[in-house]
């Protein structure tokens, strides 16, 4: 069997999949705050599902970062108690085999090109949109993450296109200015909607339904923000289909309006790539790292 776990900064998930790709179980604990607990809690988690279900599984894990490839230490991860540790080198030990460790937003498009809105397509794009933004590349099965590890850190490049009143971005945990996760994220589009303070996205769709002018100003721009986000990258990877996960994601104007909007910023004479909303929600990242080892 394949286990898969996906490491978020509230959640920590686990699924084992059958040679079929039934799902034999899932569950799901919170997540600690520290490094120790990350550890202990993995590693109750594969232990628990490997003994009721009475075998041994393969393990993927998805985390909100990556691997360097020179180190092999966790980097860029939201969750600070990650960077900089040997996470993968951690846990093999403690589980006696070798483990896959990849970003989540990869994970996510493992899982939707094997068999959720990407599934059929070649190339599938897919992003994250929630309290953080990113994105992964899966081309022909494979992920493409690049020789530094990097491929598909959709999140942390400027807004193309930039308007003056946009310029230069608000400042990025990244430490660089405009990157698309302070335009584009959960937090970013509540600031922008009702200052500073406004940390939660979630109603807005309502407020603008119900008439709120400031709502439905804060959906539109953050629209065309986010089909010029994607314009840039239909422009130059050009892939087959375009998915979005993500809390922010569940929105249905997007995939009404983000289309149209990403024609206004096309290089060629068609502008046709489908944007389209992940299958499994909040769980692609889980089913995606317990496929990790297909892509061997």
């Amino acid at each position: 069997m394949k286990l898969g776990i996906d490491l978020g900064g509230t959640k920590t998930e686990i699924v084992a999949l059958g040679d079929d790709g039934a799902v034999l179980l899932r569950e799901r604990s919170a997540s600690p705050a520290e490094y120790e607990g990350v550890l202990v809690t993995i590693t109750g988690l594969v232990a628990e599902a490997e003994a009721r279900l009475g075998q041994r599984g393969s393990i993927g894990i998805g985390i909100p970062g990556s691997l360097s490839p020179v180190t092999g230490l966790v980097r860029n991860a939201n969750s600070q108690a990650l960077n900089g540790r040997a996470l993968q080198q951690d846990l093999e030990a403690r589980l006696g085999r070798a483990v896959r460790i990849s970003n989540d937003a990869n994970c996510l498009a493992m899982s939707e090109a094997a068999d959720g809105t990407g599934a059929g397509y070649h190339t599938v794009f897919a992003v994250i949109l929630g309290t953080g933004v990113g994105a992964g590349i899966v081309s022909g099965g494979r992920i493409l993450d690049g020789p530094n590890g990097t491929g598909g850190e959709w999140g942390h490049v400027p807004l193309p296109w930039m308007r003056p009143e946009e310029f230069p971005g608000p400042r990025c945990w990244c430490g660089q200015h405009g990157c698309l996760e302070t335009f584009l994220s959960g937090p970013a589009l509540a600031a922008d909607c009702d200052g500073a303070g406004g940390r939660d996205a979630s109603g807005l769709p309502q407020r603008a339904a119900a008439g709120d002018q400031r709502a439905q100003a804060a959906l539109a721009r953050h629209a065309d923000r986010l089909a010029r986000a994607l314009a840039m990258i239909a422009n130059i990877l050009d892939p087959d289909v375009i998915v979005l996960g993500g809390g922010l994601a569940n929105m249905a104007h997007l995939y009404r309006d983000v289309p149209g909007l990403m024609a206004r910023h096309g290089f060629g004479d068609v502008a046709r790539t489908p944007v389209v909303q992940a299958k499994h929600g909040d769980s692609s990242g889980v089913f995606g790292a317990a496929r990790l080892w297909d892509a061997a």
